[in-house]
């Protein structure tokens, strides 16, 4: 086995997972899921049919990623993040259902107690504060923070705040790039 399972984690026949990832206790990963290279997926965690997770991603405790939730490499995902998949949730699923997919960015930051509507994409090295509520797409480098979740400055690579110069404390420097940043 390429990858380590807790002996109390369930991994279904035809889940894709990558070499040197860690699966911890009462984790479910079913069959049709991907999960990359070196991640560590915390107790507690459900990955459903469909979903998509990249190379080195932590996803802390009592996470659930469904269907039509793709995470890129080097994310960090808080515990207890909600991730919904469906606009008008119903006991049963309705003819007219439409799966909305969710796009979690390279190196993006996702608080604890976070919640992220569907259909959304948070960008590159983004951060989503603690108990956040993500209502709309999270430009590439921006903080947000509150329900709904509202821009509170521009982080860095390392996910300190960029000051009004685009510096960090940890010495890099950027320079605005389109919608987006460089480093200087």
């Amino acid at each position: 086995m390429a990858y380590k399972k807790h002996d109390k984690a369930l991994v279904d026949d035809g889940a894709i997972i990558g070499e040197g990832t860690r699966v911890w206790a009462h984790t479910h990963i079913q069959n049709g899921a991907v999960v990359g290279k070196n991640c560590n997926i915390c107790d507690g965690t459900f990955i459903e049919r469909g979903a998509v997770v990249g190379n080195d991603v932590t996803i802390k405790h009592n996470v659930s990623i469904f269907d039509g939730v793709t995470i890129e490499d080097n994310v960090f995902i808080g515990s207890n993040i909600a991730f919904i998949n469906d606009r008008f949730p119903r006991s049963h699923i309705a003819d007219n259902w439409k799966l909305e997919k969710t796009l979690v960015k390279k190196g993006a930051t996702l608080g604890a107690n976070s919640v992220v509507m569907c259909g959304l994409t948070i960008g590159e090295y983004a951060v989503v504060g603690a108990g956040s509520v993500v209502t709309k797409d999270v430009p590439p480098y921006t903080i947000v923070v509150g329900n709904p979740a509202k821009p509170l400055g521009l982080a860095c690579i390392c996910g300190g705040r960029l000051d009004e110069k685009l510096a960090c404390a940890c010495g890099k420097k950027y320079k605005k790039k389109g919608k987006s940043l460089e480093s200087v």
